[in-house]
């Protein structure tokens, strides 16, 4: 049985107008589904974009039938059914064009809003920061369950890196040991959340969620992002990606 997030109730209207929707990313975890395994082969790439429709209210979002998934494609999912959700409320307004720019389609890492997702780096962090809906940071202590994280298994960012695009949840200790939680699409189930060791951990870069209503600008977006479109080819750093991204790296952290 899949485990069940734990949302703490709070006031829609007055969080998000004082620029807080990670509960509203939160019920969004909490919607999706459980399971289904993982992978990144076509197949699974046909099915998340099978999931996501444009009709006439805009966005149709059927994340059951993103099976198999990948991590990257879970958390675009959850990304966008918090945009929908936030329609739906009258908290943003998004029309048309800017739903057609939304959809994942085949596409380079670096093109569009997916192919920055979904790119190898900081894709997500990235795309926060040239739409400006939201920040940057790397510091645990300022992490809230809700923000969107990318995390580094090592040191290498682009070409080599091993990486990791979840929803943050919290700190937890297990056996003594500080563990990072998480839901994603993990390695071998699929949807669900996950625990590990923060020492293993060797980078993150959350991505907070702030100023949804900007996302009107993702329809304007230069078709090609060519830090993100060059990453499958080259190998990058922390401190570049932190700079492309609109943050400081610290100097003397080897882990957040």
């Amino acid at each position: 049985m899949a485990k069940r997030v734990l949302l703490v109730a709070v006031s829609c209207t007055v969080a998000a107008w004082a620029g807080d929707f990670n509960e509203v990313i939160l019920r969004q975890v909490a919607s999706m589904p459980a399971g289904g395994g993982y992978a990144t082969t076509a197949s699974a790439h046909q099915a998340l974009t099978d999931a996501v429709r444009l009709d006439a209210s805009g966005l149709s979002l059927h994340a059951a039938a993103a099976t198999p998934s990948y991590c990257s494609g879970a958390t675009y999912l959850v990304f966008l059914k918090t945009l929908v959700e936030l329609q739906r409320r009258g908290d943003i307004r998004i029309d048309r064009t800017t739903f057609a720019a939304l959809l994942p389609g085949k596409v380079a890492d670096g093109e569009g809003v997916w192919g920055r997702w979904n790119a190898n780096g900081p894709g997500t962090p990235r795309l926060f920061h040239e739409l400006g809906i939201g920040r940057n940071f790397t510091a645990f202590e300022d992490a809230r369950p809700g923000d969107f994280l990318k995390i580094f298994w090592t040191g290498e960012v682009g070409a080599s890196e091993r990486g990791h695009s979840v929803i943050f949840l919290g700190l937890q200790s297990q056996g003594g040991i500080e563990c990072v939680r998480f839901w994603s699409s993990n390695k071998p189930g699929g949807y669900g959340e996950k625990s590990v060791p923060r020492q293993k951990i060797s980078g993150v870069i959350f991505s907070r969620l702030e100023s949804p209503e900007l996302i009107g600008r993702a329809a304007e977006l230069p078709r090609r992002d060519p830090y993100l479109a060059g990453l499958l080819a080259r190998r990058s750093s922390f401190a570049e990606a932190a700079r492309l991204c609109g943050f400081p790296w610290p100097r003397d952290s080897k882990r957040d």
